[in-house]
């Protein structure tokens, strides 16, 4: 039994089809209507639900409809009618004599209607009509006649009619006047691929996804049929004869697009013989016509006519007449359906697949596409069709089109005649390098993979690893062997080790051994060619720069950039200039780092490959998020993700990007989320580099909320960071900002002691060259923990100096989130005007530069303001949210260590908040709390569970809640001390 019909991407149109009376359903064949009026009945429950499904066969029976209708017809609705219309519906349903005028058809008419009156007077009432197109007319007739009279009567209409591709319904009539009609579109390439893989259960390769997608243009039934026959014709990872990217493969390794044709995938035959059936009665002439341009890279009748043919238009006007495909009027041919051109060509012979790809070949003038139309008319070992596709390939690599650089060269590689293992090797190595420049991982893995285990050459096996080096992408941990024994082959061969010691250079820096890294990277720059002595002196910069040399940093990045011909020279400068754009991120030069990733990628657009496209992408969010270009952040880390969703895998930099913009631009929630993926996919990586900036967000996602719980989340995630910084000996500036938050979320949770150290263990790497962020941030920390530590006056101080020196930078993302400390140690210390007016311009400036999270914040602080002065307190400070949880949960009878627990803190600090709680309230003991909390329940209705203490405590005159967990006590003086 095949599984149930998938509701993917159709939420949003049920849930506004179950708001209308009558719906009306309509698209192409496929396109889901019958899974949607399936889900729509099921929401039905308690009603009696007339259903019929005709077929195109039925549509010439009188009353097929009607009698599948009215199949559930409960006896007593027709035992009620009238004697004409009673005798004129059991004819209709074949229990009598059929109607013979025009009397006997109108009480036919009157018998449905009142059938369905007096159903509808027993309960709600729905007819559901599918595939509406083939219902036989006297029932549609009979249908047109009942709907235009159920005002009032709690009866709703579903229908479902296919219309051709870009049509419009034509049984309308069929269903109530203001029927709702709706239009299923089509699936998008994301829904598609989560569609395959639900339904099969089991991960198809990326290129055999991309195939489904191409061909079913959102057509789930198109797409289910294809990803099975997929699932049959491809290998897939782990099967017999599946090279691994991890070195392993098989000796007859072929790449899988050499053996699939020209559409990526086989088109079924049940699928084929359901959509050409007609156009199997084609005429040959008109019939291989459409082969031809099926075949065509750009159909039209100019290329046909260059192929052969003597009447192109004349062959192919029947093929319009069925609607299989249409000319416009230039000429070009479009085929209905994407499927539809497959299937053509997939239902033709051999013989004549090859005879129309030899038409071709002879007839285009492009080499790209003539190469590929001559290997497919000769689909046998030909050397001279080798030599033709690898220089198309090439050529296609150069004119920035990797994905068909890598097709023809794995074509190549089918014809290389098996006397000629070299040329095989070298073919198979030009493909993997095109599918890792498109971003085709697993083939790319496969084919270096396959040169690895069969190829006799120390060369050759060293170039399939660096492919396999590249193809690893973040995840580097595991590659320690794969580098060593490259080494081994490597002997004797400067440049090859010179790559492979970048290689170790770049595991080094991704797996936090940075002294590992430094030393692989400075020998890779002395022995290695142009383009390694580059790559590797920019990967040193990197290094010094993680490890806070700043200026070592800069002459390394300098060195390789007169190496590379500077700023203009070209795609071997384009990992310079990002370097020099994230080095002057750091050093807090914003505006220059925006213009150079900017200028950057639009200089790489579609030259570059997927690599160089997502590291640029994801530096730019980066500088677009410290510039304050949320809304921009939000959709460059959009960017990011296109390119990886295409080919079928996760990315930590690509979801670490997504998290940093939700955290600007998005929510909390939704950053929380990515982040926790981005740290996953860093972990599974083994990518220290990437993890710590993954937790580094997830940290400030989680401080978002301000609250206890989210503050606890984030100290745990930002002390990993602290210690695989210290791991790393890490001294970078991101590192200082992660500290800051850090010592915040601490200072949140009351661990002020422990705030301390860790903002000194910060001070103690500033030196001259610091930024003026990092101190900005330290700042900031020190002002929170001075306001938690009771010393609101200094600790306002603090973030004043934080502020103005923020005011001198480009930095408003920074600035709003000091402002908003600002303001609400303001806040608590009672300066009403103060607090209004700092965050008031955080709002504002939040607001402008769309920093979503933030204005949140500063408006739910503002709304406090205005509380609290409403409510005219007066007193002490009031209560940081964590003295507030803690006073509640103790007033509520909570023990220090259950406290502790609740709130992820140590009980320490449980104790060293009750003693800063007793100070601000003005009581001595627990009972005392306990009482305090008590007189709450006359403002909020709360539950407060009391300890019997004999401690005697001062009176509580007055008790405020502003907001759930804040708390504000208004006490007379204790004459007692």
């Amino acid at each position: 039994m095949g599984s149930p019909p998938s509701l993917t991407g159709r939420r949003e149109l049920l849930d506004l089809a179950r708001t209308a009376q009558g719906v009306l359903l309509h698209g192409p064949e496929g396109i889901g209507r019958s899974t949607l009026l399936t889900a729509l009945a099921a929401d039905a429950r308690g009603t009696v639900v007339l259903r019929c499904a005709p077929a195109e066969e039925d549509s010439p029976l009188p009353y097929a409809g009607l009698v599948d209708l009215f199949a559930r017809m409960p006896g007593h609705c027709l035992e009620s009618l009238a004697p004409a219309p009673r005798t004129a519906l059991e004819a209709a349903l074949l229990r009598g004599a059929a109607p013979a005028d025009d009397r006997d058809r109108l009480a036919l008419r009157v018998a449905v209607l009142d059938t369905l009156r007096a159903l509808a007077s027993t309960g709600p009432v729905l007819l559901v009509v599918d595939d509406v197109q083939w219902l036989d007319e006297p029932t549609a007739d009979l249908l047109a006649f009942a709907v235009r009279r159920l005002d009032g009567l709690d009866i709703r209409v579903l229908a479902a009619e296919r219309v051709p591709e870009g049509g419009q319904p034509t049984r309308l009539r069929c269903c109530p006047p203001d029927t709702l009609e709706l239009a299923v579109p089509p699936l998008t390439d994301e829904e598609v691929a989560h569609l395959v893989r639900t339904d099969l259960g089991t991960g198809l390769p990326p290129s055999a996804v991309r195939a489904v997608q191409e061909l079913a243009a959102g057509n789930p039934w198109y797409a289910r049929e294809l990803g099975r026959a997929a699932l049959r014709t491809h290998r897939l990872p782990g099967s017999p004869g599946a090279g691994a990217g991890t070195g392993t493969g098989s000796h007859s390794y072929t790449p899988a697009t050499a053996t699939t044709g020209p559409y990526g995938t086989d088109v079924p035959p049940r699928l084929r013989d359901h959509l050409l059936r007609r156009v199997r009665l084609l005429p040959a002439p008109a019939g291989f016509a459409l082969l031809v341009a099926s075949a065509a890279a750009r159909p039209g009748l100019t290329v046909l006519r260059a192929a052969g043919l003597s009447d192109p238009a004349a062959d192919l006007a029947a093929a319009e007449r069925l609607g299989v495909a249409a000319v416009d009027a230039d000429g070009a041919l479009r085929f209905r359906h994407p499927l539809l051109r497959a299937a053509v060509y997939a239902d033709a012979p051999g013989s004549d697949r090859r005879r129309a790809h030899a038409l071709l070949a002879d007839a285009v003038p492009e080499p790209v596409e003539r190469a590929r139309h001559l290997a497919h008319a000769r689909p046998y070992e030909d050397e001279s069709t080798a030599r033709t596709l690898m220089s198309a390939a090439d050529t296609a690599r150069r004119e920035g089109a990797p994905d068909t650089g890598f097709e023809l060269a794995a074509l190549a590689v089918r014809r290389t005649p098996g006397d000629r293992p070299a040329d095989r090797a070298d073919r198979l190595l030009a493909a993997a390098e095109y599918a890792c420049d498109a971003g085709r991982i697993e083939e790319a893995g496969e084919a270096a993979g396959a040169v690895l285990t069969e190829s006799d050459s120390a060369h050759r096996r060293v170039r399939a690893r660096l492919i396999l080096l590249r193809n690893a992408g973040q995840a580097l941990e595991g590659a320690g062997d794969l580098i060593e024994e490259g080494l081994q082959d490597a002997l004797g061969d400067p440049e090859s080790e010179a790559r492979l010691h970048h290689w170790a250079a770049v595991r080094g820096l991704l797996c936090g051994e940075l002294e590992e890294a430094d030393r692989h990277a400075r020998q890779a720059a002395e022995t290695g060619d142009t383009e390694t002595r580059v790559a590797a002196l920019a990967t040193l910069a990197r290094v010094r720069s993680l490890a806070g040399e700043p200026l070592a940093a800069d002459a390394a990045l300098e060195a390789a950039l007169a190496l590379s011909g500077g700023t203009e020279g070209g795609p071997e400068s384009w990992r310079l200039i990002r370097m020099r754009a994230i080095l002057a991120l750091d050093s807090d030069r914003v505006p220059e780092a925006h213009e150079q990733l900017t200028r950057l990628l639009a200089a790489v657009g579609e030259l570059a490959g997927v690599e160089d496209v997502l590291a640029t992408l994801v530096a730019l969010t980066r500088v677009q998020v410290r510039a304050g270009r949320c809304r921009e952040a939000l959709l460059t880390a959009d960017r990011c993700a296109r390119p990886l969703a295409e080919a079928g895998v996760p990315a930590a930099p690509a979801l670490y990007a997504a998290a940093l913009a939700a955290t600007v631009g998005g929510t909390a929630e939704e950053a929380r989320q990515l982040a926790g993926q981005a740290v996953r996919a860093s972990e599974a990586d083994g990518d220290r580099l990437f993890l710590l900036r993954a937790l580094a967000v997830l940290g400030q996602a989680e401080l978002l909320g301000g609250d206890p719980r989210g503050a606890a989340a984030a100290v745990e995630a930002l002390q990993r960071v602290r210690e695989l910084g210290a791991a790393m000996s890490a001294a970078d500036p991101p590192l200082l900002h992660w500290y800051a938050d850090l010592a915040e979320a601490l200072v949140v949770l009351g661990e002020t002691d422990e705030a301390g150290a860790v903002v000194g263990e910060a001070r103690a790497r500033v030196s001259a060259a610091t930024p003026g962020s990092v101190l900005a941030a330290l700042e900031r920390a020190e002002g929170l923990r001075e306001a938690g530590l009771g010393r609101a006056k200094e600790g306002a101080a603090r973030l004043r100096t934080a502020v103005e020196r923020l005011r001198r930078l480009p930095l408003p993302v920074e600035l709003v989130r000091t402002l908003i400390a600002l303001g609400a140690v303001e806040r608590r210390s009672r300066r009403r005007s103060s607090a209004r007016g700092v965050l008031g311009e955080a709002l504002e400036t939040a607001t402008r530069i769309g920093a979503a999270p933030l204005a949140h914040r500063a408006r739910e602080e503002l709304a406090r303001v205005d509380t609290g002065e409403r409510a005219g307190e007066t007193g002490g400070p009031e209560l940081t949210p964590t003295e507030a949880r803690i006073a509640a949960l103790v007033g509520g009878g909570a023990t220090n260590r259950e406290v502790a627990a609740e709130l992820f803190i140590s009980v320490k600090t449980v104790e060293g908040a009750l003693s800063r709680v007793y100070r601000k309230i003005g009581v001595r003991s627990r009972t005392a709390l306990a009482h305090a909390m008590a007189v709450t329940v006359l403002a909020t209705g709360a539950a407060v569970n009391v300890n019997d203490d004999d401690q005697v405590q001062p009176p509580v005159q007055a008790v405020t809640v502003s907001q759930p967990g804040r708390i504000r006590f208004s006490r007379t003086p204790d004459t007692r001390r």
